[in-house]
């Protein structure tokens, strides 16, 4: 008994002859063998070129193409048969929109995927956990974002009017902003310290009557160790609308002071005064001399104004060049019999003849 290949092909099976449903077959096999040879050959050879390159960009990208799974090249493969055979209406429908939500899923993967490469690359440059915690935060809510742009761009593909759904969600956002806007101005305060940073952890700064050196930036506050010893919690929104002092930026400081003699003193001593002070700058280290003047006339002394830079931002440093400026001015001032103004009061009486 002959078999007759030609009648097989010609029986009927629903809509379609069994030539036709081989061809689908074969063209669903073809189509996976096509992708696997992509999958296993082509991304090998690629991996071992990139592996030779400094770039991570590339690596990123062949990460990204073998995460994806064998379910996408399967129904991919199926989608390209079915349009060899008659299919019922439903089973196009259902096939295209399993195969829409795994093209989604795996291109948000990928986007999330070079997301999380950015974020570590960041976060490798980054020295304190604050920052680094800011950055998780932002990836986080980079990938939420993503996902809920999957969803909606989703249901707009199956119909649905996405119009409505959008503006509840932003209804729906502005009321959850009204509740939480007092939280939310925070951590937008703190994203802003951290991209635009004036004052980083270790610098002293001076924030109208506070002062102190900065130990922790959070997402709500930041905390100061103030000169006294105690930790100042100062919210991040306070920080960004008020005017800070950062002396671990400067590069030196610049020192003004004055200090007044009694009106006695000479006129010749009074000049001599300009010459002494600028010399003793010369045996002081970390301190520049910058100009000594016979300021004014006051109530009990003459005042002398006396200016210099300190090459150090450190306060007490500062602090200890202060302190050997003026012991040299009292000892310098001993030696020349020069005296220290202090408040007097001189008065006159007449006798009467």
């Amino acid at each position: 008994m002959s078999i007759n290949i030609e009648e097989i092909l010609s029986y009927t099976i629903g809509h379609n002859y069994i030539e036709e449903y081989s061809l689908a077959f074969g063209v669903f096999l073809l189509t996976v063998l096509v992708l696997k040879i992509f999958k296993y050959v082509i991304i090998t050879r690629i991996k071992d070129v990139t592996a030779k390159t400094k770039t991570q960009y590339d690596e990123i990208v062949i990460e990204i193409i073998d995460n994806i799974g064998w379910s996408f090249y399967v129904l991919l493969s199926l989608y390209v048969a079915i349009k060899f055979i008659w299919t019922p209406v439903y089973v196009n429908t259902a096939l295209y929109y399993a195969l829409l939500f795994i093209v989604v899923y795996y291109a948000i993967k990928g986007s999330q995927t070079i997301i999380e490469h950015i974020a570590l690359k960041i976060i490798s440059k980054r020295k304190n956990k604050e920052e680094e915690y800011i950055v998780a935060l932002l990836s986080n809510i980079l990938k939420i974002s993503l996902w809920a742009i999957a969803f909606i761009f989703i249901l707009s593909n199956m119909g649905y009017n996405v119009s409505t759904l959008i503006a509840g969600i932003g209804i729906g956002g502005i009321a959850i902003a009204f509740a939480l806007q007092n939280i939310l101005i925070d951590i937008f305060a703190s994203f802003s310290i951290y991209f635009d940073k004036p004052f980083r952890i270790g610098d002293f700064i001076v924030t109208g009557k506070d002062s102190g050196t900065v130990k922790k930036i959070g997402i709500k506050t930041t905390r100061i160790a103030s000169l006294g010893g105690q930790e100042l919690i100062v919210s991040n929104r306070d920080l960004t609308t008020s005017r800070i002092n950062n002396y671990k930026r400067m590069e030196k400081r610049r020192i003004s002071f004055t200090f007044g003699v009694v009106y006695e003193t000479p006129s010749e001593k009074l000049r001599k005064i300009l010459v002494i002070v600028k010399d003793l700058f010369d045996k002081i280290e970390l301190a520049d001399f910058g100009r000594v003047h016979f300021k004014e006339f006051a109530d009990f002394s003459l005042n002398f104004e006396v200016v210099y830079y300190v090459n150090t931002r450190d306060y007490d440093k500062y602090m200890d060049v202060q302190q050997k400026v003026n012991f040299a001015i009292k000892e310098s001032f001993e030696k020349e019999k020069i005296e220290f103004a202090y408040p007097t009061q001189t008065v006159l009486v007449n006798k009467a003849g």
